[in-house]
């Protein structure tokens, strides 16, 4: 047998692979790379199974050589943040482009096509706040404003969900613990994104991979049946389910203190950001049994991998906050950055705008921590909150009804609901792969299947082809955007976030 893996030499990639090559039944795992050394250094490190193809997905030739005569495709690849916001040219083509190239040419492949397994990411569900902390897969995608690799991330995922392909799975990946995770973060401002009461359910590398090779494993047996032609959350559990400021926190323990002691309110952003906690989260461990991992022990783990972390103790917090924190400052993707240079549609997404940046408390004993029971002038039960694993959203329909009673009048409600319609005038119930025609509430028309729309959660809006993020106005008529992005926005706010042709913002006049 033959398998095909792009990003391989990721974070998930590499830990997938190390899973991977110990499945015998697999002959070759052929793996995609723009990059002929670092594909020589896998070849080195997983042995002789290993086979090349160099190039980019996105190339119809590169990916047709790339998937021939395989079983399965796992498409693992992608650019992600903070590379998608440097370089986001390079996410179009590797998220959205190169997605579609490779649904087309599996497509093509008329006898024996593989099967694929695409990663999509828990990114395009969007902000989420202590309101509606828990979701599942159905729940209102609203990607945040100028989050290029979140909007090409939704458009690759819907390629793959809208394809004819016969067997797909989509899984959603959550935030992801890896050996590099510190030092990935303190080359770049993205971590001041992190809100600190956002909920966040982490998964580690390691975990990861091994759900990768436990489906190959499982449907080479034939013991996944019902997997495939589905979205799922890669959760990673109870244990793993923390907020903004826990998970930021728990990487300063290392060298001895918390964030408090490195960090001060006003350095990250008050919304926007993504992440939730999973009610369905384990729908696929309980079908392949990956979990095995928890946040408090990988941080343990990798103090002992990296012991020079230890060193860090003997410096004052102060020192370490200068020289290591607010050094970031100066990079292109800090608030203080954007505030320093006038970024005013920044500031206004991830804070509500100038003023309320300079607003946020310099000092924690002003600031209400959700984790320590208060937020926003508000006392939150904390404990009762992760406890409580109801989404509290409406969806339109009856969310729990089995898919064979799906009739035509759940799809005409969730179309109201976003404020549209359904064009189509024929659903034979339960037919939740049949294509269909859909209005939105701006009179353009897409397909989608019942699946796509009712089951995955999406509906065509303008950033489905353009970067524009267009919720403020989309909300006063979608009740199903509104439950969601009325958490972090007030309902006066009148924004269409733009980004131009070299991916700028464009300023709204007022």
């Amino acid at each position: 047998m033959i398998i095909a893996v792009t990003g391989a030499t990721g974070n998930m990639g590499l830990a997938a692979m190390s899973e991977l090559i110990k499945l015998d039944f697999i002959d070759r795992i052929r793996i995609l790379s723009r990059s002929a050394k670092r594909s020589k250094k896998l070849k080195r490190l997983f042995g002789e199974k290993i086979e090349t193809v160099v190039g980019s997905l996105a190339d119809k030739n590169v990916c047709e050589k790339f998937i021939d005569g395989c079983e399965y495709v796992i498409n693992m690849g992608g650019v992600i943040p903070p590379l998608a916001d440097k370089y986001p040219r390079s996410a179009v083509e590797a998220n959205e482009t190169g997605v579609k190239v490779l649904v087309e040419a599996i497509k093509n492949i008329k006898t024996a096509q593989p099967k694929l397994i695409h990663i999509s990411t828990m990114a395009i569900y969007g902000d989420r706040n202590y309101r509606h902390p828990w979701g599942r897969v159905g729940d209102p995608l609203l990607p945040g404003p100028f989050e290029v690799y979140a909007a090409t991330k939704l458009r690759g995922e819907f390629c793959v969900l809208e394809s004819e392909i016969k067997h797909w799975a989509v899984l959603r990946q959550t935030a992801m613990l890896h050996d590099n995770i510190l030092s990935g973060n303190m080359s770049d401002g993205l971590m001041f994104h992190t809100c600190f009461n956002a909920p966040l359910e982490w998964v580690t590398a390691h975990d990861s991979g091994v759900l990768i090779a436990n489906i190959i494993k499982k449907d080479y047996e034939g013991n996944a049946d019902g997997f495939w032609k589905k979205c799922y959350n890669i959760g990673g559990g109870e244990k793993n389910r923390l907020t903004g400021y826990e998970s930021l926190s728990s990487g300063f323990t290392l060298i001895g203190g918390t964030l408090k002691d490195y960090f001060l309110p006003y350095y990250s952003a008050a919304r926007n950001f993504h992440g939730m906690w999973f009610t369905d989260g384990d729908a696929l461990d309980g079908m392949f049994d990956y979990v095995s991992e928890t946040a408090d022990g990988f941080w343990a783990s990798l103090s002992k991998k990296h012991p020079l972390y230890k060193a860090a103790k003997i410096f004052p917090k102060k020192f370490i906050r200068a020289v290591a924190i607010k050094r970031l400052f100066k990079n292109y993707n800090s608030p203080a950055y954007w505030y320093k240079h006038g970024d005013g549609e920044r500031l206004i997404a991830y804070f509500g705008g100038r003023d309320k940046y300079e607003a946020l408390p310099k000092s924690w004993n002003d600031y209400g921590l959700l984790c320590e029971g208060k937020v926003n002038g508000e006392e939150v039960d904390y404990a009762a909150l992760k406890a409580d694993k109801n989404t509290k959203l409406d969806y339109g329909f009856d969310f729990d009804k089995p898919d064979a009673e799906i009739d035509i009048n759940d799809l005409r409600s969730v179309a109201e609901a976003h404020g549209g319609k359904l064009i189509s005038s024929d659903f034979t119930a339960g037919d939740m792969y049949a294509k269909l025609d859909w209005q939105t509430q701006d009179g353009e028309r897409f397909t989608a299947s019942a699946y796509t729309v009712l089951r995955a959660g999406h509906w065509h809006n303008p950033l489905y082809t353009d970067f524009v993020w267009d919720f403020d106005r989309l909300s006063k008529r979608d009740r199903l955007y509104a439950q969601l992005w009325y958490d972090s926005h007030d309902k006066d706010e009148d924004r269409v976030y733009r980004l131009d042709g070299d991916f700028k913002p464009i300023k709204q006049l007022s």
